[in-house]
């Protein structure tokens, strides 16, 4: 799906001394959630978890963080047509969603499939109370050793952790444990590499992207691509394994109505979207200075909002069969 250009919308062209996308139209506004978790720390104005180790997570986990999480959700819900997932499911009995963040896939799939049993796990206890009576929450840290049943799972999902990650293989040998012979997993990761198709790509938008790329690779936590999905997938014993990549518009300047969409919500997204994958990772990791890294994610989000930018990144879905 990646190789296919996405054609900008001609309103997005006219007159490019106009850069906002105010002047063809678009705003945006946010809404705010609440929760709460246990054990944090507070930290350049946002709250990061801290009970498995501050160095756990470098996402933040505030109720700002849980918003943007939630969007985003939907945001891939639309890029996948609606769909939570693409392995060719038929009645699962039980699913395992790890990294379930706010829960809202886990729930989301526990009403499509309400005779199955759900967990969702997560290092940080910020999922609601009222769920689907067929859907749990657990906090544990999945790079410690599971106890959950051999055999035990006929969907195990994992959705954007590799910032939280620094042992994939030990990871998949324990996912692929826990699968049954003839169930699935299924791994979607946002890329690192942004890229533009008429090239009008953002230097705010690669810089970011080029920092937190650099970041995650010091600490050995790498984004994540399509291909080594796919060989986590393969190296732990999972066959018939199939990828998909699929472009992310930063701003709502493609002419389909679905994909211009899905852009609008990312620009949304984006207004703590770059701050949230970048702050802890710059000043932590790169040790730069908190003002300085500010000025990299006013930068980022002012490409998204200029029209004249059209920029993507790629959400890459790996899925296999482990054989019966």
């Amino acid at each position: 799906m990646s190789n296919n250009e996405i054609e900008v919308d001609p309103a997005v062209l006219g007159n490019l001394e106009d850069e906002d996308y105010d002047s063809i139209g678009y705003n945006t506004t946010t809404q705010s959630l609440t929760s709460s978790v246990n054990e944090y720390i507070v930290e350049n104005g946002r709250r990061y978890h801290a009970y498995f180790g501050p160095d756990k997570n470098y996402m933040p986990t505030d109720e700002k963080e849980q918003d943007r999480l939630d969007l985003h959700h939907e945001i891939l819900l639309q890029m996948l047509s609606g769909e939570l997932y693409l392995a060719p499911l038929e009645e699962p009995h039980r699913i395992l969603d790890i990294g379930t963040g706010t829960g809202i896939w886990a729930i989301d799939i526990a009403d499509k499939f309400p005779s199955a049993e759900v967990i969702g796990t997560d290092i940080s206890p910020i999922q609601p109370g009222w769920v689907p009576p067929n859907c749990k929450f657990e906090v544990d840290d999945v790079e410690q050793e599971w106890t959950f049943r051999k055999d035990s799972f006929d969907f195990v999902h994992s959705r954007n952790l590799s910032q939280c990650i620094g042992d994939w293989p030990t990871l998949m040998s324990q996912i692929y444990r826990v699968t049954k012979p003839g169930g699935y997993c299924e791994l979607g990761e946002l890329g690192g590499v942004p890229d533009s198709d008429d090239g009008t790509m953002s230097d705010g938008v690669d810089r970011h992207f080029e920092l937190c790329r650099q970041a995650m690779e010091k600490i050995g936590r790498p984004f994540p691509t399509s291909s080594t999905l796919k060989a986590l997938l393969e190296e732990a014993g999972f066959v018939d394994v199939q990828v998909t990549d699929i472009k992310q518009p930063l701003g709502p300047w493609p002419k389909n109505e679905r994909i211009k969409r899905i852009g609008a919500m990312a620009m949304l997204m984006s207004e703590t979207g770059f701050e949230a994958y970048g702050m802890a990772a710059l000043t932590r990791i790169l040790e730069m200075p908190k003002e300085e890294a500010s000025k990299v994610f006013v930068n980022a989000l002012k490409g998204v909002k200029n029209k004249n930018h059209h920029t993507y990144n790629l959400f890459h879905v790996a899925y296999g069969r482990k054989p019966e």
